[in-house]
């Protein structure tokens, strides 16, 4: 059952089950809600993927900011701690252990990545810490038996990949489809859920190619899948190297229909690309940005003037917000004094979250939140808009 506000008499019995003394405080801090909670988020805030990190960040910290400024959960405030592990795994790993040992966070929250997260993860689930909606939508993070300290946000690749080959096929009737993909678990992801899709319609992939991580060396990928020549390709990347091989495959004249998926980074790729960007679709996991007609988009819009005055909406931080949010809703319904794996089960068994015209639903054998997925495209004049179907 969903509770609001904790009550004056819930606080104090709450403060009340607090370590009395800082020897009994150090054996149970890993337990308890301390008096600041403090989230921990590793996170890509340089280097190449750094506008995900960034804005995921910039979410959080606007959610929190909403929260605290209505007076926090039960008085408490929220806090974010954000280190930046350049989207590197190993990065991720030490991290996450800093978090956990030196800031002591009561969860990790708004990671970044694939293979980030394949190693991180781990080290939180040794540690019996919450891992709160990654900013990735792998398979592996979904199996609640392997990974029950995980609450996802978004739908995942499979779901996104399929969305994308039933478009092509039915609004467009494309049947030759390839693939760019970043050379580690998260491309592998996506090129498992676009097989997967294909498969499911009886069509062959007829190109594949990759890079690695964290470069824009797409050069050979491209020559690879003209070689092909694909009516579309489905990239699986990140925003810089995503805009290069569209910018050189229109200079070689090759004009395939180019669709990525929502980790690309939207708003980076559209402003990368410019003039070179009409016409690319990317599939998106939360709700346009700007359409201020849904109740959370609007909230979210106002904690962001509030919060970062200068910042522009965006599918990124959007998601960083929802994912604020949903901490905050398990504060809230797992009550005073919660420890780590009641917050879970406050997640795990309540009634569908309704964030505000965005619905999240979870179970005993679902730590997934949202099935949802939307279709944008540039436009002609580089702005991202919704769509409702492709066209060409």
């Amino acid at each position: 059952m969903r509770r609001s506000l904790v009550s004056a008499a819930a606080i104090l019995v709450w403060l009340s089950r607090l370590p009395a003394d800082a020897e009994e405080a150090g054996s149970q801090a890993s337990a308890t809600v301390p008096v600041d909670v403090v989230f921990g988020q590793s996170a890509a805030l340089s280097g190449p993927a750094s506008e995900l990190g960034t804005g995921m960040r910039l979410g959080l910290e606007s959610a929190f900011a909403e929260v605290n400024a209505a007076g926090g959960i039960g008085g408490h405030r929220l806090s974010l701690v954000s280190l930046d592990d350049m989207y590197e795994p190993e990065a991720a790993v030490a991290n996450t252990r800093e978090l956990i040992g030196k800031h002591d966070v009561y969860a990790l929250v708004g990671a970044v990545g694939t293979p980030t997260s394949r190693a991180a993860q781990p080290v939180t689930s040794d540690a019996a810490v919450p891992y709160i909606a990654p900013f990735t939508g792998a398979e592996f993070l979904r199996d609640v038996a392997e990974r029950s300290n995980v609450v996802n946000v978004r739908a995942s690749y499979f779901q996104e990949t399929a969305e994308i080959v039933a478009r092509l096929t039915e609004d467009l009737g494309i049947e030759k489809i390839g693939i760019l993909y970043q050379d580690d678990s998260y491309g592998r992801a996506g090129l498992a859920g676009l097989r997967r899709a294909l498969d499911a319609h009886g069509l062959p992939l007829v190109a594949e190619a990759n890079y690695p991580r964290n470069t824009e060396i797409v050069k050979g990928a491209l020559l690879d899948l003209r070689r092909y020549d694909p009516e579309a390709v489905v990239i699986i990347g990140a925003y810089k190297p995503a805009a290069t091989l569209i910018r050189w495959a229109r200079r070689l004249d090759f004009r395939p229909v180019f669709v990525n998926i929502s980790f690309v980074g939207t708003s980076a790729l559209a402003e990368e690309l410019g003039a070179d960007g009409v016409g690319v679709y990317i599939t998106q996991v939360v709700p346009f940005p700007l359409d201020s007609d849904i109740a959370v988009v609007e909230r979210y819009q106002a904690a962001l003037r509030a919060s970062a005055p200068d910042a522009e909406p965006g599918f990124v931080s959007l998601e960083g917000y929802l994912a604020g949010r949903l901490v905050a809703e398990g504060l809230r319904l797992a009550g005073p004094g919660a420890s780590r794996a009641e917050f879970l089960e406050a997640l795990r068994s309540a009634p569908p979250i309704d964030l505000g015209g965005f619905e999240l639903e979870y179970g005993e054998e679902d730590n997934q939140g949202s099935d949802r997925v939307y279709l944008t495209v540039i436009d002609g004049n580089g702005e991202v808009r919704p769509a409702q179907r492709m066209v060409r």
